[in-house]
C-alpha cells in the first residue's frame, strides 16, 4: 500500500488555481501514436518494465518513442521523495530487484537501441541510494548491446561522493542529475532535496572523472526570476557542467502538482540558449517542450571523447 504525500490544500488556493495563465498555442503537443510507439509499449510490459517517458508524462514521448528511443526507469515506480512537480507515486518502495538490469539491457537489445537513458526514482531508504543498480544496468547493456552509449540520470544520493563513485566507476557517456529550479524555491518545489547536495553531485562527478560528460537542467515557470535562473546557470558552469538543458514546466495534475506561474516565449529560451553557451556550456538544449532526455543521443556523439559507436 502506498500513500501519496502531496496534500491538495498545500499546494494552492482556489484563488491561485483561478488566476493560472492559458497555456500558448506553441506548447501543443501531439497525442503518441504509431506503429513503433504501439510496440515500445508492449515491450516494455512484458519485461515488467518502467519509463519515465509514461509516469512523468514527457510531452515528447510520441517523437522520441516513435523514433525508438526510451528513457528507462529503474528501482520501482514508487518515490521516497513527494516533489510537487513530479507525476510519480510517492511512498515506500518495494525492495529493491537485482535482475531488473538484465531485463533492461534485454529490453535495450530487443529494441536495437545505439543510445540509453537510464533514470530512476529516490530510493532514500537506502545509504547508497540504489546506485549499484545503476552500475549493473551500465554493464548489463555494454555486455548485451556493444556500442549502445548511455545516459544515467541520477538521484543526488544526498550528495554521497560514494554512491556517486559507484556509478561513475561503470563509466556512462554521461552523468546527467537535474537541479530543476533555483535556490529560492527549492523547499518549495522539492521539499526533500538541497541545492548544494545538486551542486555537489554535479561537482563531485566531473572530479572523478572529467571524461564523463555531466548534464543538467532547469525547469521555468515555477515563479523564479530571471537573474536566478542565471545564477543558477553560472552555478553549474563553475562546476565544469558540459550539457543544460532547459524547458518548461507543465503541471501533470490540476489538484496535486505547483501550478505554472507564467510561460516563458521560444524567444526567451533562445536567450537563455545564448547566454549558456556563452557561459561556456559545449551543448545548451532550450525549449518549451525541452526535457532533459531531448536529443541525448547526439549530445554524445558530438561531444563525448571515448565514445566508440557500433559499427
Amino acid at each position: 500500500m502506498t500513500m501519496n504525500l502531496i496534500k491538495l490544500d498545500t499546494i494552492t488556493t482556489p484563488e491561485e488555481q483561478t488566476a493560472r495563465p492559458k497555456r500558448p498555442d506553441w506548447l501543443k503537443v501531439r497525442l503518441p501514436a504509431g506503429e513503433n510507439y504501439d510496440r515500445l509499449k508492449l515491450l516494455m510490459r512484458s519485461k515488467a518494465l518502467h519509463t519515465v517517458c509514461e509516469e512523468a508524462r514527457c510531452p515528447n514521448i510520441g517523437e522520441c518513442w516513435g523514433a525508438g528511443t526510451a528513457t528507462f526507469l529503474i528501482m520501482g515506480d514508487i518515490c521516497t521523495r513527494s516533489c510537487a512537480f513530479c507525476d510519480i507515486k510517492t511512498g515506500r518502495p518495494l525492495p529493491l530487484d537485482w535482475d531488473e538490469p538484465q531485463r533492461v539491457a534485454e529490453a535495450v537489445r530487443a529494441m536495437n537501441l545505439r543510445h540509453v537513458v537510464i533514470t530512476s526514482v529516490n530510493r532514500d531508504e537506502r545509504k547508497d541510494g540504489g546506485a549499484p543498480i545503476f552500475a549493473l544496468c551500465i554493464q548489463k547493456i555494454r555486455e548485451l548491446q556493444p556500442g549502445c552509449s548511455i545516459e544515467v540520470l541520477i538521484p543526488d544520493f544526498k550528495g554521497s561522493r560514494e554512491a556517486l563513485q559507484i556509478v561513475m566507476d561503470a563509466r556512462p557517456e554521461i552523468l546527467n542529475h537535474n537541479v530543476e529550479t533555483v535556490p529560492r524555491l527549492f523547499k518549495k518545489v522539492q521539499p526533500q532535496d538541497n541545492y548544494a547536495w545538486a551542486m555537489a553531485t554535479l561537482g563531485n562527478a566531473k572530479e572523478i572523472n572529467p571524461d564523463v560528460l555531466t548534464k543538467s537542467g532547469i525547469m521555468l515557470g515555477l515563479g523564479e526570476e530571471w537573474d536566478e535562473v542565471t545564477a543558477v546557470m553560472q552555478d553549474l558552469a563553475d562546476r565544469g557542467v558540459d550539457i543544460l538543458t532547459l524547458g518548461q514546466y507543465l503541471q501533470p495534475n490540476r489538484h496535486q502538482h505547483l501550478p505554472v506561474a507564467r510561460f516563458y516565449h521560444p524567444d526567451e529560451f533562445a536567450a537563455l540558449r545564448q547566454i549558456g553557451l556563452e557561459m561556456g556550456f559545449q551543448w545548451v538544449e532550450a525549449g518549451p517542450l525541452v526535457r532533459s532526455s531531448y536529443r541525448a543521443d547526439q549530445q554524445v556523439a558530438l561531444l563525448s571523447p571515448f565514445h566508440k559507436p557500433a559499427q
